[in-house]
């Protein structure tokens, strides 16, 4: 059983890693930094505290899980280090690439877990994307894009997410789900190239970014506004032998949105309607239609977390490879 601590009760700690972490009987969660006091309704056993020294000084805690604004990322990883816990991280793992790097070094040298929330490499279209392109049901891959749109012209009220720093904007808030899964499937990339914009009236941060990374013989391109009211194609790959287009994104924050939790009938499991469509041909034989969408599980990244630290397993986010999307990022804002 591995005790864990949740530093904030936002967005990501109270719908997307809350219900994942008590969904799983290898996890306790023992305690919740935060102000709101809804979590001590929702989780009654939990112990309520309003510092991270609360934390650090506990150790009785394994595992700490920071769910907080961006800009706290690196320094409450590198107290968690530093205080012997394992460490996962919501996106981005920090603001700069070097502030990564010390914490991966900080990470070896504690001989701790360090890890990062990237939930949406098990999301349901990336899952059924992965298959896919495994299969080579598309030939080789020549172009492959990606979107993640939202339509809020309105200035978030979350000050922290307006105010601009290293850790700001879409492109550190959107852009590490879209480049981890690109990374994962293509690897490092041998050029980057980009741009940011700043499109909402009263806007201090980036809203809107394009980003491409180039490979020997294809291109990446992946790209988020918050100004895209008509909904585009979230995934557009292109390969030798066809095509797969796929609209809609992965259901689970709606899910848990609506007090649908893992393990219920029916949780992550995606409307049919929102099936990717694919036209292409294996030797003689003609493939159109829809594409079934795999059931998305961000429990997974739970499970796996927890197979890490107890057992040894291979970590499948690895803060390496989030490393280099930082690097990409960074590319990006400087050109």
């Amino acid at each position: 059983m591995i005790n864990i601590a949740l530093v904030g009760f936002g967005l990501s700690g109270r719908y997307l890693q809350a219900p994942f972490i008590t969904a799983n009987s290898n996890y306790h969660l023992k305690t919740i930094i935060t102000s709101n006091a809804l979590a001590k309704e929702l989780y009654p056993e939990a112990q309520i505290v309003s510092s991270i020294e609360d934390v650090l000084a506990d150790s009785t805690i394994d595992l700490v899980s920071i769910a907080s604004p961006n800009a706290t990322h690196y320094e409450y990883a590198k107290k968690a280090l530093l205080a012997n816990k394992h460490v996962l991280v919501e996106k981005p793992l920090a603001s700069t690439s070097q502030e990564a790097e010390e914490l991966i070094l900080l990470a070896k040298q504690q001989n701790k877990v360090l890890s990062v929330f990237q939930n949406r490499r098990f999301d349901s279209d990336f899952l059924t994307v992965q298959k896919i392109l495994k299969a080579k049901l598309l030939g080789d891959i020549v172009s492959y894009e990606v979107r993640y749109d939202r339509y809020k012209p309105v200035l978030n009220p979350k000050k922290w997410k307006e105010t601009p720093s290293p850790g700001s904007g879409i492109i550190y808030d959107l852009g590490p789900h879209i480049l981890d899964q690109a990374l994962v499937l293509f690897g490092v990339p041998q050029k980057v190239w980009g741009q940011t914009y700043t499109q909402r009236e009263g806007s201090l941060i980036d809203d809107a970014f394009d980003i491409y990374l180039s490979y020997d013989t294809m291109t990446v391109k992946l790209s988020s506004s918050l100004l895209v009211r008509e909904e585009s194609p979230r995934y557009r790959i292109n390969g030798t032998a066809g095509s797969f287009v796929k609209y809609g994104i992965d259901h689970q924050e709606d899910h848990l949105k609506a007090d649908l939790l893992p393990q219920m009938a029916g949780f992550g499991v995606e409307p049919i309607e929102n099936q990717g469509a694919i036209y292409s041909n294996i030797g003689d034989v003609v493939i159109k239609g829809k594409v079934e969408t795999e059931v998305g599980n961000w429990g997974l990244l739970f499970q796996n977390l927890y197979e890490a630290i107890a057992e040894g397993k291979e970590l499948l986010i690895k803060p390496e490879l989030v490393l280099e999307q930082i690097k990409i990022i960074e590319a990006v804002k400087q050109l």
